[in-house]
């Protein structure tokens, strides 16, 4: 099964990777027409009503399809205010091909019934495909309720109009859904069109399980890459909230440092331009003030000593609590006391975690309720306990189950980034060569780190991935062979783009 969100991050990487939304539609139109073919005969009368959107268009593709039936097509609205360019194109060949289609500006106009008195024999739904909140409002409304209060076969496009396509459940309720019904009476329950079949495309959808009609699952060529590689689908959905507050996008607490100051300042940078509204850096005394001269926009809390010991974990725990997510380990080295403190940091921390660098040997050793995501090289994860393998889908698996083990999850860097929670696997295919270079990790760190304090950690560390290695190739064509960690951090924001 595959969510409605995760479903639009699949179709726009499929764009991404070369298939035109065109020809997916195309095949959605065609999957469509089948299903009419199957439970009518041609001379069967077919009314397709159709949105604005893309669902409306798969439905005036499949008119196209259906020659032989006596075809009417109902566009809900005026012609002029389709929302896409290929559903505008695919109306227009309709009326090329002098296919019967009229427009439903007002919704007392809107009629199912026939010159004879006759329903359909066949409707179809595509007023409104999944993704859409909220209940049905004029003239979806009338139109669900006259679809409904007919004896037509009905078929919906990709989930029922009205209906949640991951719950099952209807899209308004009695608070918001004020529109009145098409016999006028005042009742606002939600309406929702009771569809006999289904035909959703690429993969069912978690709410159709639950619905008494019959579900049809249509490949229509979205290629395997699009769900199993990062793309651009991926950044849809992480917009800022308009009427957010500061703080509401994210407050990330960066320790580490000691032995070095670069690499948590660029962990830090990097959290920033990634949208985090405030990071904190805890960092040993001696270099919080190199620290802090990098930027003024950190907040730096300076640790007393050269190192962070297990001394220094009940501080940390403050601080961290007053955090959406942590990113422990940058420079933090391997000195006397480090790893104990990473273990009893982790064993009373409950919250979000990145681990890197040389915080993450004590991730397998110790018992947290936290929720972590590694982001290990692959000599790291052989130290963790991992193994690795040359071959990208045998490494991919080795690192599913060692993530399945350790109950975190895992972002393995490499040429072909791995990313799992145990159950998916995401493979990341941006960035270079010159990303060998010292300091990407630590950006790549607070790139996750800013991510998981607004998204989920598998979301996060697949986005991550994919944000940083984009910012890398932008550097690199910058750059070249002298491509430099602190060329990232401030690429960040172009390569956060879902345009």
């Amino acid at each position: 099964m595959i969510t409605t969100d995760r479903m639009a991050a699949v179709d726009a990487n499929a764009a991404a990777l070369g298939v035109p939304r065109k020809q997916l539609m195309e095949s959605s139109g065609n999957a469509v027409a089948r299903e009419v073919r199957a439970v009518a005969e041609p001379g069967a009368t077919v009314a397709l009503v159709c949105g604005r959107g893309n669902n409306g268009g798969d439905a005036l593709v499949a008119a196209r399809f259906l020659g032989g039936y006596e075809v009417t097509v109902h566009l809900l609205g005026r012609p002029e205010t389709i929302r896409t360019d290929i559903a505008r194109e695919n109306w227009a060949a309709l009326g090329n091909a002098e296919i019967p289609r009229e427009t439903v500006t007002d919704s007392r106009d809107f009629d199912l019934i026939d010159s004879d008195g006759d329903d359909p024999d066949v409707v179809v739904d595509a007023m409104l495909g999944s993704g859409i909140s909220g209940g049905l409002r004029e003239p979806e409304r009338t139109a669900a309720a006259a679809i409904n209060a007919s004896d037509a076969t009905v078929i919906a496009v990709d989930v029922p109009s009205g209906i949640d396509a991951d719950t099952g459940e209807p899209t308004g309720d009695s608070a918001d859904d004020t529109a009145a019904p098409v016999d006028g009476d005042a009742t606002t329950d939600p309406v929702a069109v009771d569809a006999d079949r289904v035909v959703t495309f690429h993969d069912e959808k978690p709410g159709l399980a639950g619905l008494d009609a019959e579900t049809t699952v249509a490949d229509i060529g979205i290629p395997t890459a699009a769900e199993r590689f990062t793309g651009p689908g991926d950044l849809l959905g992480l917009d800022r909230d308009p009427d957010s507050h500061k703080g509401d996008n994210g407050e990330v607490l960066v320790v580490g440092g000691g032995p070095y100051a670069g690499a948590p300042t660029l962990a830090a940078l990097a959290a920033l331009r990634t949208g985090a509204d405030l990071v904190r850096v805890a960092c040993p005394e001696s270099v919080a003030s190199e620290v802090q001269g990098f930027s003024p926009n950190l907040i730096v809390r300076a640790l007393p000593g050269d190192r962070v010991g297990p001394s220094r974990a009940e501080r940390v725990a403050s601080l961290a609590a007053a955090s959406d997510a942590v990113v422990l380990g940058p420079g933090l080295g391997d000195g006397d006391g480090t790893r104990e403190f990473v273990r009893e940091f982790l064993t009373e921390f409950e919250g979000r975690a990145v681990v890197d660098a040389d915080a993450l040997r004590a991730v397998p050793e110790v018992d947290t309720g936290a929720d972590l995501v590694c982001t290990p090289h692959q000599g790291e994860l052989v130290d963790m306990g991992g193994e690795t393998a040359p071959d990208p889908d045998e490494r991919a698996e080795l690192v599913r189950e060692f993530a399945a083990d350790l109950g975190h999850a895992l972002l393995v860097k490499g040429a072909v980034d791995v990313i799992s929670d145990g159950d998916d696997v995401r493979l990341n295919r941006t960035g270079n060569p010159g990303m060998t270079v010292g300091g990407t990790g630590d950006v790549l760190a607070g790139t996750v780190g800013a991510l998981a304090a607004a998204t989920d950690p598998f979301h996060a560390a697949a986005v991550g991935a994919y944000a940083v290695g984009r910012a890398g190739d932008a550097a690199a064509d910058a750059n070249g062979n002298g491509l430099v960690a602190t060329d990232l951090p401030d690429r960040l924001p172009e390569a956060m783009r879902n345009e």
